[in-house]
């Protein structure tokens, strides 16, 4: 667990792991989504400050500072590291970098659900704006779940400028999760997604998009179909272990959560249950010219 500078204490999670123990071929970069019960990253969700990078964009400042954004010098591309305040970008870029020269043939990937899914697009980012580009020639992935927008449509031209992001960028989206939904792409707050969005419906039946679709999720039209999806998931929560194999039953408390969303069909769909089924069980249609339908 590392730390952020502004919260003062230990909050972002990350693991590194490689797909063998010598001779790697594929290490992973897997960063960890909000916990139910952490206040802090509760606080880091729901920060919807700006953090200007010249040349760069308007990023989510809150999503910044649990990366490792400091007070007074922002994200410089080197930092003295005290060892009681490990912050994240700077641990993990470092320990990436062992690892890739342990393996000389190896390639990383990135990834992470919610809150992870932000840091995890974020720190390619970032390796681009700091010129890390030994590292970025072995990057062969960035697959998010739940991901929030991160920032303005400045920020999301800068990263495609410097990642393919149509070959390695993978943004998934399952049915109505209000989490990839937020924060809100109007001209208030002027988040903006970028990249292919790769959205699952309640069938786990998925569509390559530019965008999921009800992009700002309260629009009354969608109450109708939103209510239709969550009955279909409740009633699949009972059947889904005899249809799909034992590994997918559900237990009691997501059959719970799931009544819950009746009345909140916006939350049920953010946890990772449906994403692990979304990649499992899913089919996805890749039209050529995938179109904002």
């Amino acid at each position: 667990m590392l730390k952020q500078e502004f919260e003062g204490d230990h909050s972002t999670q990350a693991f590194i792991f490689c797909d063998k123990p010598v001779d790697a071929e594929l290490v992973v970069v897997a960063f960890c989504g909000t916990e139910p019960f952490n206040a802090i990253q509760w606080c880091t969700d729901f920060d919807f400050s700006w953090y200007a990078i010249p040349g760069v964009g308007k990023i989510h400042g809150g999503f910044l500072k649990a990366l490792g954004l400091q007070k007074n010098t922002g994200l410089p591309e080197q930092i003295h590291q005290e060892n009681d305040k490990p912050l994240a970008y700077y641990v993990i870029r470092e320990k990436l970098r062992e690892v890739l020269e342990k393996n000389k043939n190896a390639k990383f990937l990135v990834t992470g659900h919610s809150l992870g899914g932000a840091l995890a697009i974020l720190f390619p980012s970032i390796l681009a704006l700091h010129r890390e580009g030994d590292l970025l020639k072995k990057l062969d992935g960035i697959y998010t779940f739940g991901q929030p927008r991160v920032g303005n449509a400045e920020f999301g031209s800068f990263v495609k400028r410097f990642l393919d992001t149509e070959k390695l960028y993978f943004r998934y989206v399952y049915s109505n999760d209000i989490v990839p939904r937020v924060p809100y792409d109007d001209k208030a707050l002027m988040f903006k997604h970028f990249g292919k969005c790769l959205y699952y419906n309640v069938f786990y039946r998925g569509k390559v998009r530019n965008e999921e679709p009800n992009k700002n999720y309260f629009a009354l039209w969608t109450l109708v179909p939103k209510l239709f999806t969550v009955t279909m998931e409740l009633i699949r929560s009972f059947v889904i272990g005899y249809t799909k194999g034992p590994n997918y039953r559900e237990g009691g408390l997501l059959r719970i959560a799931r009544i819950v969303a009746l009345v909140l069909p916006g939350l049920t769909p953010h946890g990772p249950q449906d994403y692990n089924n979304s990649t499992r069980l899913g089919n996805l249609v890749v039209p050529s010219d995938a179109k904002n339908d």
